[in-house]
């Protein structure tokens, strides 16, 4: 077998998804067992943000997820320059109570 072959793979793409959605938010959660990520849109004139997806994954193929972002966004910088942040801390998180009524607790 030659170790220079590439393992190629043949993927179809729904021409409904092939739209992509919009999403300035990402709300993540998990458990031992699975990551929670709800991409969400928040924008003006609307009365919060909608959650527009969600993908539930392995802490596994999170990880892998995690460095395939990672080696692409330092890809882009190399190419186009530095993502800047400006006005929001590294790491910035929030928790989620905090966005619902009443800070999420049950009426």
């Amino acid at each position: 077998m030659d170790d220079n072959k590439e393992n190629k793979m043949s993927l179809n793409l729904d021409p409904q998804i092939a739209g992509g959605s919009y999403a300035n938010l990402a709300i993540i959660s998990h458990s031992r067992s699975e990551f929670v990520i709800d991409f969400a849109s928040s924008l003006p004139g609307l009365p919060g943000p909608k959650i527009n997806n969600r993908i539930v994954m392995s802490p596994e193929h999170t990880k892998r997820l995690l460095n395939a972002l990672a080696e692409n966004v330092g890809k882009y910088e190399a190419q186009f320059g530095t993502i800047m942040l400006d006005g929001a801390p590294k790491g910035a998180t929030f928790n989620l109570a905090d966005m619902m009524p009443n800070g999420g607790a049950k009426s």
